[in-house]
């Protein structure tokens, strides 16, 4: 099963309420987000946004420039059910981060939690990178929420990649400058403790 079949089987077999990365409100993003000030024509995009109630937030406060990438079908169907007729307000992507086309030096914001941590192997990694570094802007801000080193060895039925914050800013590229991060506790709908490290970066250049 390819990971395109994997997240579709995943999300049309499970209520959203039921997965594992499942947070009725991501509280240290919308955080994160506020502090940064940015006004509501910021061009924000969630990667790997899937059934996240992030858009909801954020469509809630005022953003007007809101993109969500899922390589899930059935995950994006989801979040335009829930939205109703505000989903119009935003712009829906069905496609893989490592392969998927998106304008470049366009984001203000690149906004990813529990996707990064998925790509065990080296060159889809490299890919994201390159994609990160081409879409975002200069002066632009990432915040990444991954699996700490103290979290499982896998999620959903997949291995993933754990992450210090000095291994993640390795990872995604020289031309970032690490802000902040932190560690959050994260309890699954099935009682399965996960440790997130989330991480702030701005692009220098």
């Amino acid at each position: 099963m390819d990971r395109r079949e994997h997240w579709e089987q995943v999300y049309s077999s499970n209520a959203t309420e039921r997965l594992g990365w499942y947070d009725p409100h991501l509280q240290t993003t919308l955080a994160w987000i506020r502090e940064l000030g940015l006004d509501n024509e910021a061009r924000i995009i969630d990667v790997g946004g899937g059934a996240s109630t992030l858009v909801d937030d954020l469509l809630e406060k005022g953003y007007q420039q809101l993109t969500v990438l899922d390589l899930s079908k059935h995950a994006l169907a989801a979040v335009r059910k829930r939205l109703g007729a505000a989903a119009d307000r935003a712009t829906w992507h069905e496609g893989d981060i490592t392969s998927v086309p998106l304008p470049l030096t366009h984001y203000d914001l690149w906004h990813d939690r529990a996707v990064f941590h998925f790509l065990t192997d080296r060159e889809d990694r490299k890919k994201y990178a390159h994609t990160l570094d081409q879409a975002l802007k200069k002066g632009g801000h990432i915040i990444i929420g991954t699996f700490a080193l103290e979290a499982p060895p896998r999620c959903s039925g997949l291995e993933v990649e754990r992450y210090t914050p000095k291994r993640l800013h390795k990872a995604l590229g020289k031309r970032l400058v690490l802000q902040k991060h932190q560690k959050e506790f994260h309890l699954t709908p099935s009682g399965v403790e996960q440790m997130y490290i989330y991480c702030q970066f701005r692009k220098s250049v």
